[in-house]
């Protein structure tokens, strides 16, 4: 089992910045695929940005340019730097670690809120 534990969401005016924090309980960033997802009030979750075991980045296409991932293997931390945040960025923000189907783990989610 792994466990993931996010944190660094809160309220921020649009146009603000914030950094989201995912701790994994185990070394795995280096074995596993990183991912951050969200899912708004009504809606259906959805893929923000992932980051590979080699490295490649992907984003969903209203975040790029705007967010980015990263990860730092020695504290197996993986980031989300979200800037230029807008209202429809507002969503519950879940970090996610995919080996395969056996292996998918979920964090507890953090509440991001972008409002004046």
């Amino acid at each position: 089992q792994v466990q993931l534990v996010e944190s660094g969401g809160g309220l921020v005016q649009p146009g603000g910045s914030l950094r989201l924090s995912c701790a994994a309980s185990r070394s795995i960033l280096n074995m596993y695929t990183m991912g951050w997802y969200r899912q708004a009030p009504g809606k259906q979750r959805e893929k923000v940005a992932t980051i590979s075991t080699g490295g490649s980045l992907n984003y969903v296409d209203s975040v790029k340019g705007r967010f980015t991932i990263s990860r730092d293997n020695a504290k197996n931390t993986v980031y989300l730097q979200m800037n230029s945040l807008k209202p429809e960025d507002t969503a519950v923000y879940y970090c996610n670690a995919y080996y395969s189907a056996q292996y998918d783990f979920w964090g507890q989610g953090t509440q991001v809120t972008v409002s004046s």
